[in-house]
C-alpha cells in the first residue's frame, strides 16, 4: 500500500484528535501570517510614505503627532505657525525645499491638503485624469478618495471642518479638477488644493489680496505661497515638508527650529522608528501567544503520535512480517507527522491571508492604509519549512519506537 495513502488513513481513524491537531496549528501560524503582513506592510507604506522628506516644522507639541498628522494624515494637528515665520525658516541656506501644508477640513473622512504640486512631485505621482488645479477652490482627488466617494471630474462639494464631520462650509464649494494616478501612497487618500482655497473657505479673502498685489509693482512673493507677499503676518499655514541641501543640514537645522523659534522640527526618521518600538510591544505579545499555540500544537502532535503507536504496534508487525522494512516504517511514523504539520501551516497560511482581505474589504481604515491580503513575502516559505521541520521533530520518538518494534514480542502478545 502507497505510504501517503496509508498515513492518510490513519488520520482519518482519528478524526477528532486530526482535527484538533491541524485547528491549533493553522489558529498559530494564521496569527503569524496575519502580524507578517500587517509589520511588512506598515513599514513599506510608512517608508514609501515619508520618502524625500527630512524634517516636518509646525507648531510646539508631541513630536510623533507632527510626524503622524503631516506625513501620514492619521492624526490631528498640533496647530498652526505663522507663514512669516515659517518664511524664515524656508529661507534658510540649509534648505532645498520647503512645501507648504495647510489643513483644517475634509470631506466623508478624506482630508481637505492646501499645498502646491510640489506634494505630489515628492511622490512622483502625476495627474491620471483632468487636469492640476489652477484655481481657488479646485481639487485634485487620490485616487482612493474618487473610487469609494464616486466624486467625477467637474463635481461639486462642500468641505466640513475637521475629521469627524464638523460644521460644513456650503458658501463655498470645491469642484474637481483632476484625479490622481494610483500610487500606494498618503496621497490616494486625500483632496489636494491651493492654500490659498483653505484660507478663501475659511473667510481670509486670499482672492483680494492677490488682485491688489497684481496692482503693486513692489510686490515680493511668499517663497511658500507665491500669491502673497512675503512677511505677511496675518496668514498662517499648518506645516512645512522640508528636504536638506546638504547633510550638514541634519545637524544644525533641527536645533535652530526648536531653538530659535516659536516653531517646532521633528525627524520622521526618528519618530517612525519611536513609533515602531512603541508598536513593537503589542507585535511581541501576539506572536509570543502564537507561538505558544504552536507548541501546544507541537506537543499534541506528538503525544497523538505517541499514543497511536501504541495502539498500532500490531499492525506494524503484520507489516514487517509482510516484508515491510525498518525504514519504511520509520518514514510512514515520520510521514505522518509531516502531514499533519502540512496540513495545519498550509490552513494557517490561508487563513492568514484570508482575515487580512476581509479586514481589508470591510473596515476602511485598513482599506486607506493599503494593506492587502494578495501580498506574500519569502519569509512564508520559512514559516512553511519551519512548519515541515516541527512535524519531522514531533514524530522523532515514534519514529525511532516503530524502528525498535520486535516482530515476536508484538505477535506473541507480550
Amino acid at each position: 500500500m502507497n505510504i501517503i495513502k496509508l498515513v492518510w488513513n490513519y488520520l482519518k481513524a482519528k478524526p477528532l484528535n486530526t482535527a484538533l491537531n491541524i485547528v491549533l496549528l493553522s489558529l498559530g501560524i494564521a496569527v503569524i501570517i496575519v502580524l507578517l503582513l500587517f509589520n511588512k506592510q506598515l513599514e513599506e507604506k510608512i517608508s514609501e510614505n515619508a520618502r524625500g522628506i527630512d524634517l516636518v516644522v509646525g507648531a510646539k507639541g508631541s513630536p510623533l503627532q507632527l510626524i503622524l498628522c503631516n506625513i501620514f494624515h492619521i492624526d490631528f494637528p498640533t496647530g498652526n505657525i505663522n507663514l512669516k515665520e515659517a518664511e524664515r525658516i524656508a529661507k534658510n541656506r540649509l534648505v532645498k525645499n520647503a512645501i507648504p501644508l495647510a489643513l483644517g477640513d475634509s470631506y466623508e473622512s478624506y482630508r481637505i491638503i492646501g499645498t502646491d504640486q510640489r506634494y505630489a512631485d515628492l511622490y512622483k505621482v502625476e495627474v491620471e485624469h483632468g487636469s492640476w488645479f489652477t484655481e481657488e477652490l479646485e481639487v485634485v482627488l487620490g485616487a482612493n478618495v474618487a473610487a469609494l466617494t464616486k466624486l467625477t471630474l467637474n463635481d461639486e462639494f462642500a468641505s466640513a471642518h475637521g475629521l469627524t464631520g464638523g460644521h460644513a462650509h456650503d458658501e463655498h464649494n470645491f469642484v474637481v479638477k483632476g484625479i490622481l494616478k494610483r500610487s500606494n501612497t498618503v496621497l490616494d487618500n486625500l483632496i489636494l488644493t491651493s492654500v490659498e482655497s483653505v484660507w478663501h473657505v475659511h473667510d481670509l479673502h486670499t482672492e483680494e489680496d492677490h488682485h491688489d498685489h497684481e496692482r503693486d509693482s513692489s510686490f515680493i512673493a511668499s517663497p511658500l505661497v507665491p500669491s502673497i507677499a512675503a512677511g505677511d503676518s496675518t496668514k498662517e499655514i499648518t506645516s512645512m515638508l522640508l528636504q536638506y541641501r546638504s547633510p550638514m543640514a541634519a545637524i544644525q537645522l533641527p536645533r535652530i527650529v526648536n531653538g530659535q523659534s516659536s516653531l517646532q522640527a521633528a525627524s520622521p526618521a526618528f519618530e517612525t522608528a519611536r513609533l515602531f518600538s512603541i508598536l513593537g510591544v503589542g507585535v511581541d505579545i501576539l506572536m509570543a501567544f502564537a507561538y505558544v499555540l504552536i507548541f501546544i500544537s507541537a506537543l499534541s502532535i506528538f503525544i497523538a503520535l505517541y499514543n497511536s503507536l501504541k495502539e498500532r504496534r500490531y499492525d506494524l508487525a503484520i507489516m514487517r512480517s509482510m516484508g515491510a522494512t525498518r525504514l519504511k516504517l520509520v518514514v510512514t511514523i515520520l510521514s505522518e507527522g509531516v502531514l499533519l504539520t502540512l496540513l495545519g501551516s498550509v490552513i494557517g497560511l490561508l487563513l492568514g491571508h484570508g482575515v487580512v482581505a476581509i479586514m481589508t474589504a470591510f473596515v476602511a481604515e485598513t482599506q486607506k492604509a493599503g494593506i492587502s491580503g494578495l501580498v506574500f513575502y519569502t519569509e512564508e516559505w520559512i514559516i512553511l519549512a519551519g512548519s515541515l521541520l516541527l512535524g519531522v521533530l514531533c514524530a522523532l520518538i515514534p519514529a525511532w519506537q516503530a524502528y525498535r518494534t520486535d516482530i515476536s514480542k508484538v505477535l506473541a502478545g507480550n
